[in-house]
Formats: C-alpha cells, structure tokens, sequence
C-alpha cells in the first residue's frame, strides 16, 4: 500500500488543548529516519490549540452533564454546546496548523479526529467522544474519521485503550524488541506490554495526571504539578495509598478500560497541599506497577508519554517501582506530548483500510474489529 499523509487530533481528559500531529504511513509500516543509534527522528511537524478557562469550564460541565446520558446520541445540559465548540477548536486547530506547515488540504488524505470524551461506560455498552466529524469534514474539505470507539464497544469491548496497535508500529519501525512496556500518562493511564514474542497486551492502569490537576486545580488554582515540584516537597499518607491501590478497578483482571470520573482527588481532601499532590501522585506510580500482575513478561524496558512524562517525581517513582530502564518517548525521538494525535493519525489510516484497530489482547473484543465513522467533504 502507498503511503499516505494523515493528521491526527487528540483532546485529552485533562482538558487542557488539542494535539495535533502529521504521520505518514500506510496503516501498517509509519515513515521514520532512524539515527546512528536506532532511534527514530520525530515523524512529522505537530501543532498545540490550547483552552482557555471558559473553554476549560465548559467542558467540565458538560462531563458532569454526560453522567445523564442513557443513549450515545443523548445530549443533556451543556453536551449540545460542548459538542459545536469542540468540532469548531478542532478545525480552528487543523486550519492554523496546515497555515503554518505551508500545506492545503488536497495535501492530506485524512484527518483522525478523537473528539472529547465526556463518557465512557463500556460496560453500559455507552462511549460517547462529542464532536462532530461530518461537519468538521465539510469546513476542512478534507476526509474525516471519527468514532473510533463505538464499533469495538458495539462489539463486545472495552473501546480502549486504541493506541497498542500504534505503540508497537512504533516500537517495530525503532527496532525495539520485547518485554518493552510503552505507557501513556494523559488524564488516566494506559499502558501496552509487548513480550519478547511480539504480543501485545494494553490495558488502562488508573489514574494519571486527572486527579493530580484537579488537586491542584482546586487547592492553588494551577492546571498542574509543574515537573512534580509541590509532590517533591510533600510526604505519601501511606494508608491512605494503600486505601486507594485497593480500588477494585485497579484490581481487576484486563480487559479493562477506564472513565477519569472514578478517581476523585477529593479522597485526599484532608491533606495538605503537598502530600496529597505526593499521595495522589504515588497513586499513579504504583497501579502502574501493579499492572504487571498481568505482564507475561516483566519489561526491562518502559518508554513513557504523555504529560505525566514531564512529572520529574512521577517518572523518579516509576523507575523506582519499576526496577527497570524507564525514558521518556522524547529521549528516543518518540513525542511524549503527541504520540496520542500521532495515534489517531495511524488509526485513521488503517480505518480507510479496513484494518484492525482492536484486538482481543487491547480491549477484550472477541475477534480483531476495525472501526471509526468516514466522512466524505
């Protein structure tokens, strides 16, 4: 198949902007540069749209108001407007992005649009990611897909994580060979396990920077724990740690996908600032490492994206927990900010493909399922 240019767009739980990234590939192999040392040089230009605080706001509340949804097309309180403002930030992204990269839209074959999650009850049959990619398609004049979760949810599966088949193009076009643990920290965290055979397994772990910037959204007015800094200067309330670690979504067997909503930093209320930034932070760390009670192999690798790869004392716990090499994606010309969007790129072009985007091993979804809804301008 002929390589093809994608851009891929990724709004995350933690509410704070659109990722946008140009990938090539044709939906198996991903067009690299690999440097002297096997490491692979960024894949293509990317592009930031943040939030602001209004926008931030709405989409906040529109997440309380998906608590009410009973069927995907179910759009109480604020979801309707959440919906418009999210489909018109996404083009106004897409747009800036091709401006700045000198590109028109004949020059891309797709765009991968994710949308917002403003639920996801897999378990309901209910995944709900609001933006509308018919009509994004139209102002872009440029193919859409959108929808990525609903067919393998529809299917029997968890709808999530979606990015495994990703991590491990990834892993393959660097030369990285198994056990390797690839772990995305966003507002939860996910991760996918790559044996030395070349079998995945993904699953989400639990929380990830969500409850760390509702902390400290709440307690100083930050939108987060800037390199970890205030958890530097607190202390784990150990018991109240292992309180949280016996959660039972982070006990249960994968498949398993998460909802931000079921991690609530409200249970460090009594803390002080520090320790409960040290105490929800260490929460991250260590579901990380109890997924490994479900590793065939235990990594002697981890590559780490995400925001939370910027979390000095995240990471410093991780490596200790971990007992092994953990690096961020930077470091090995990987993107710890956009390897989402650069995701929903690849996916996209396997949808128009009709590849698997899922499989029994990532999300429980009985046999292997393609997805995502295509749009034609």
């Amino acid at each position: 198949m002929a390589m093809k240019r994608a851009i891929g767009l990724m709004s995350g739980t933690s509410l704070d902007g659109i990722d946008v990234a140009l990938i090539e590939s044709d939906g198996e192999r991903i067009r690299v540069v690999k440097s002297a040392n096997g490491f692979i040089a960024p894949l293509g230009p990317t592009g930031y749209r943040g939030y602001g605080e209004d926008e931030k706001a709405l989409l906040r509340e529109a997440t309380r108001d998906a608590e009410a949804i009973r069927d995907r097309d179910d759009r109480p309180g604020r979801l309707g407007e959440a919906e418009a403002f999210v489909t018109r930030a996404h083009a106004e992204a897409v747009e800036a992005f091709l401006a700045e990269n000198a590109l028109r839209p004949e020059d891309i074959d797709v765009v991968g649009f994710h949308g917002q999650t403003v639920i996801h009850r897999p378990r309901l049959g209910i995944t709900v990611q609001v933006g509308d990619g018919a009509a994004l398609a139209r102002r872009l004049r440029i193919r859409v897909v959108s929808d990525m979760r609903a067919n393998d949810v529809a299917q029997g599966g968890q709808g999530a994580p979606l990015v495994p088949v990703f991590h491990r193009a990834l892993a393959e076009a660097a030369g990285f060979a198994g056990p390797l643990g690839i772990l995305n920290i966003g507002g939860l965290a996910n991760v996918t396990l790559i044996d030395s055979k070349g079998a995945m397994l993904a699953f989400d772990t639990g929380p990830g920077n969500g409850p760390i910037n509702d902390w400290m959204t709440e307690r100083v007015g930050a939108d987060l724990d800037a390199d970890g800094a205030t958890a530097a200067r607190g202390t784990v309330d150990e018991a109240l740690l292992e309180n949280l670690l016996g959660h039972p979504l982070i006990l249960r067997t994968p498949p398993k996908s998460l909802d931000r909503n079921w991690f609530s930093h409200r249970l460090a209320g009594y803390l002080t600032v520090e320790d409960g930034a040290a105490t929800l932070t260490a929460f991250s760390a260590h579901a990380v490492a109890r997924s490994l009670a479900f590793a065939r192999e235990r990594p002697t690798r981890w590559i780490v994206g995400g925001g939370g790869a910027k979390n000095r004392t995240l990471m410093a716990m991780l490596e200790r927990l971990l007992d092994a090499e953990v690096m961020n994606a930077d470091a090995i010309g990987w993107s710890s900010d956009f390897l989402e969007a650069q995701a929903f790129a690849y996916l996209a072009l396997r949808a128009l493909e009709g590849l698997p985007l899922t499989y029994p091993t990532t999300t429980g979804v009985s046999a292997p399922v393609t997805g995502g809804v295509i749009s034609d301008p």
